[in-house]
């Protein structure tokens, strides 16, 4: 902070997780807002893994009372170009940020932490934003997994984005962020000059180019982006972790398995927003799924007597919530549950297809 007083600093906020995999006391989430913000921290980007509007309250009216700005994430999943997709409409988004703007906010962020946004999905989306929030600032945030990160950025521009996220050349790509030197250079052609000169950041980006040769040991050893993400709808920031923690676990060339079973275990937890921590619950479930060589149907027929990972199992807050769900047609239905005294919990999903015993136990190796 002291070596740049004078360009923004941005850090994310999970909600009531803050930064971490946990829900923590009102009093620790405000506090280290307190402090974040007093040592520096501008603008927090604050949402939460399944869209749960009290575990945001929570970090908004945290960030608020230190002083920050108050930028909410609205965590983007499915098409909204596609009405056949499910229940992440058009109208689920609108909704959404309509209850966020009445928290205060000021500024909104779009979320697509698996680069699901096609370009006609960000002209879509944005456009509906812009239309009903002319004066609010909007922020896209985006992966570039199946390539077409540059084209989706400049498709939220058109449709009235403020904000877009790029990475310098050198860094950029596959599961990181669409490349700023080609956004910035395809905008100008468009008449969306951005103002940033083209030979500065290349100049930059030359560094960049030199230290990602020197952590080049360090590297996941992906390759190249893939389309199937609009299938599994792994995020960008877990898809090079799953694959190293794939291989450590004995899956080692079956990675195109556990990709599918990312999308059987996201349709085996309801459809839900995959994004820290609960991306973390599909990818422990999915790696259980082709560790134990079962299929979707052996899942959810002997899903009583499995030994579960105990993210899964925490997820489904067995030793809390489960005694008191409603069971209808084979399903299970939890609330959204908040304590309101001293911690909180992400909001689950009232969808999921799974009925987990109490006694389904699994140790992580």
């Amino acid at each position: 902070r002291a070596a740049v007083p004078d360009v923004p600093f941005q850090m994310l906020l999970r909600g009531a997780n803050a930064v971490g995999y946990t829900s923590y006391p009102d009093n620790v989430v405000f506090e280290f807002c307190r402090l974040a913000q007093q040592h520096g921290m501008d603008v927090f980007r604050i949402f939460d893994s399944v869209n749960y509007l009290e575990n945001m309250r929570l970090g908004i009216d945290a960030v608020g009372t230190a002083g920050g700005v108050v930028e909410a994430a609205v965590c983007y999943t499915g098409d909204v170009a596609c009405p056949r997709r499910g229940r992440y409409g058009l109208d689920y988004y609108l909704d959404y940020a309509r209850a966020l703007r009445g928290l205060g906010i000021h500024v909104l962020a779009i979320k697509d932490m698996a680069g699901l946004l096609t370009p006609a999905a960000a002209h879509l989306l944005v456009s509906a934003l812009r239309a009903e929030h002319p004066d609010l600032p909007l922020h896209v945030h985006t992966h570039d997994t199946a390539g077409t990160g540059v084209a989706s950025m400049l498709a939220a521009a058109r449709a009235g984005a403020d904000v877009v996220d790029c990475a310098t050349d050198a860094l950029a790509g596959t599961t990181s962020q669409p490349a700023l030197g080609a956004v910035v250079a395809s905008a100008a052609a468009a008449g969306m000059d951005t103002g940033i000169d083209l030979g500065e950041i290349t100049a930059v980006n030359e560094y960049w180019e030199e230290c990602r040769g020197l952590y080049g040991p360090f590297e996941s050893g992906q390759k190249s982006g893939s389309a199937d993400v609009y299938v599994h709808e792994m995020p960008g920031g877990q898809y090079t972790n799953l694959l190293f923690q794939s291989s450590q676990l004995g899956l080692s060339g079956q990675w195109g398995h556990v990709k599918k079973a990312y999308a059987v275990a996201n349709r085996l937890l309801g459809d839900i927003i995959k994004v820290t921590p609960s991306s973390k619950v599909a990818g422990d479930l999915a790696q259980f799924i082709v560790a134990n060589n079962l299929t979707e149907e052996q899942v959810l027929a002997e899903a009583e007597t499995l030994s579960f990972p105990n993210s899964v199992i925490e997820y489904f807050q067995v030793s809390t919530a489960l005694s008191g769900c409603a069971v209808r047609r084979g399903v299970v239905w939890i609330g959204n549950i908040r304590d309101t005294s001293s911690t909180h919990t992400s909001g689950l999903p009232r969808h999921s297809a799974l009925r987990i015993s109490r006694t389904s136990a699994h140790q992580d190796s």
